[in-house]
């Protein structure tokens, strides 16, 4: 049998390749679906640790500062994404769902972020991996898919889109600034060659 470190996997079909370095710039593609397999950029690095401190700079502010404002009937509201997320929470089996809401649009994004410095942080300074990176880096791939800022911000268009005729809303900062965290987001995980950075840790 041959080396088993010499083939990669696509994670989107299951195709298996053997693993052809590519150049800096270019990009592995799987003949079957065209998922980008290993995407190698120089200071890849560096922008990405930028990219994680960002997103908890931005998470921590929008969740703080005020998301929308309300007027209706003379009665005026204003929360922050903190309030949103914490609404239920003393309503007995829906604090769960508090819980839930919180975790999918704030902590796990910190989370993620904080990880993925804690990985690239040595690397980047041709250092040895931190002690438990690749647990570290395994972690925050896991928690990819539970990281639903996107899904919050689609959810609150739908819901202001069906309120809009009956009361006065205004986007507050917070709303703002959690649109540019979504699409940091995006950049974030698109821009990541996780085939380097698994190399990089193996190393």
């Amino acid at each position: 049998m041959g080396d088993l470190s010499d083939l990669i996997a696509c994670p989107h079909c299951d195709a298996v390749y053997r693993v052809a370095q590519p150049a800096h710039g270019e990009r592995a593609v799987c003949a079957r679906c065209h998922t980008v397999l290993i995407a190698p950029r120089r200071r890849a690095g560096e922008q990405l640790i930028a990219l994680a401190l960002a997103v908890v700079v931005l998470v921590i502010t929008a969740t703080l500062a005020p998301f929308l404002s309300i007027d209706a009937g003379g009665q005026h509201n204003a929360a922050s994404v903190l309030d949103a997320a914490l609404a239920f929470s003393g309503s007995g089996a829906l604090a769960l769902l508090s819980l839930a809401v919180a975790a999918g649009i704030v902590f796990i994004p910190v989370t993620r972020a904080l990880l993925l410095i804690y990985v690239l942080t040595p690397i980047v300074r041709d250092r040895p991996p931190a002690p438990g990176a690749i647990v570290a880096f395994r972690l925050s791939e896991a928690l990819r898919p539970w990281s639903m800022a996107e899904i919050f911000v689609i959810g609150c268009a739908v819901a202001l889109v069906k309120i809009a005729d009956l009361a006065a809303v205004e986007f507050g900062p917070g709303f703002w600034i959690f649109a540019v965290l979504v699409v940091l987001l995006v950049v974030q995980d698109n821009f990541m060659c996780r085939y380097s950075v698994w190399k990089s840790l193996e190393t």
